[in-house]
């Protein structure tokens, strides 16, 4: 679903492990590699040499020239975006990477692909909304189901606990660290680990180790596609901004991608900035983190002079998580994509106003992207095409509010 303005003024709605640690010590992060030079064969006249080196040069030179739009659509073969994502994974969790990567690759157009003969399905879950989505498909074709979501995040979203649990699946609370998403998926790793023959991991977002970001970004990818088809039957051509909330950054990313190669569309992302970026209480990753590994991927992590991760904080659960998705590092890096932060208290005031304004009751994490919007409109010319994504529905939410809304 997304919300879109077609002026500075308008809100017309257009109905969408911890391992153990991370490393960020120079030491630690992956050599530079130096562009080769193609081999370029000389003028010697022997002609059944000089076929054979051009034609291994052509290849060469091909791959060496792939166009930056190929380049920012998937990741190279190490499961890189740049420098980012990667595999930092305990050895014992190669083979299933490997194989989730060809099982991917082999069945992603075929409708009959419940071919990884795996029974037993783990998740982690912040806000709540994967877990229902994992504890559906569970109950739908009999799999047992273990869902891991921090204490804190429990407590919050109440509502979802229920609906999992009343779908049959188990939900374990953590209680380690903040008990919120970083530490559910940090244990769901670790039981991954320990199951790895039997269990398959279900991760929600766009973090985690290759093939996971590429694989959640192109199951999101409906996002895009059916944002550039809505948008050409409006406005007859595409939206010139695309907004929308970012935690890990899976609806962002879907979102996003479709979009990535038309430069003349703004992308922006909106992080949680919780108490304030300068309060140490905050999920701003992209906005105040530095380069680092977490949950087995190279990313922007919020992290402490030790390079120990510091614990997040948002009003919402879905934003609160020390990292982000590598391909969301990647594209604000080489300034292909804006990131921006608002205040719990910002979000909070646009999750009341846009269910006053338009009847609809919008995810706290969304509620971050729609007050931005209120920052962003009165700078675009009039009659910018503007798409937001509604990422999620309040209803979850309507227990936090309570305690900090006044109606």
């Amino acid at each position: 679903m997304a919300f879109s303005c077609s002026s500075s003024s308008s809100t017309a709605c257009r109905a969408q492990t911890d391992l153990s640690s991370h490393i960020r010590s120079p030491s630690f992060l992956p050599g530079k590699f130096n562009r080769v030079t193609p081999f370029r064969a000389s003028n010697s006249r022997c002609p059944t040499v000089v076929c054979k080196l051009n034609r291994m040069a052509a290849t060469a030179v091909d791959k060496e020239l792939e166009t930056a739009a190929e380049a920012l659509q998937r990741p190279d073969s190490f499961g890189r975006f740049g420098k980012f994502g990667g595999k930092y994974v305990p050895e014992t969790l190669m083979y299933a990477l490997t194989e989730l990567k060809a099982a991917f690759k082999s069945l992603a157009t075929d409708h009959e692909f419940q071919r990884l003969g795996k029974k037993r399905i783990i998740a982690e879950t912040g806000a709540g909304q994967h877990g229902v989505a994992t504890a559906t498909v569970c109950a739908r074709f009999g799999l047992q189901c273990v869902i891991y979501m921090g204490a804190q995040d429990m407590e919050r979203q109440a509502l979802n606990v229920f609906r999992m649990r009343l779908l049959g699946a188990e939900v374990r609370a953590v209680h380690s660290g903040t008990a919120t998403l970083k530490d559910a998926t940090s244990e769901a790793i670790r039981d991954w680990v320990t199951n790895v023959e039997s269990t398959h991991y279900i991760l929600g977002s766009v973090a985690g180790p290759h093939p996971y970001p590429m694989m959640v970004r192109e199951f999101h990818a409906v996002i895009g596609k059916e944002t550039r088809k809505q948008a050409l039957e409006k406005w007859g051509g595409k939206p010139d901004v695309l907004v929308a909330c970012v935690g890990g950054g899976s609806n962002a990313m879907g979102l996003f991608h479709e979009f990535v190669d038309d430069k003349d569309v703004r992308l922006i992302g909106i992080e949680a900035a919780g108490f304030g970026l300068d309060s140490g209480k905050h999920a701003a990753t992209l906005t105040k983190g530095e380069i680092g590994v977490l949950h087995g991927a190279m990313s922007y992590l919020l992290q402490d002079e030790d390079g120990q991760i510091v614990e997040p904080h948002s009003i919402s659960a879905g934003l609160d998580y020390p990292g982000v998705g590598p391909e969301h590092s990647f594209l604000k890096d080489i300034g292909r994509a804006e990131y921006y932060s608002i205040t719990d208290e910002e979000a909070l005031e646009a999750f009341k106003r846009l269910s006053r304004l338009e009847g609809i009751i919008p995810a706290l994490e969304t509620s971050h992207a729609i007050a931005y919007l209120e920052k962003l409109c009165p700078t675009l010319p009039d009659g910018t095409k503007v798409v937001l994504n509604c990422s999620g529905r309040g209803d979850k939410d309507v227990q936090t509010a309570i305690k900090h809304l006044e109606l």
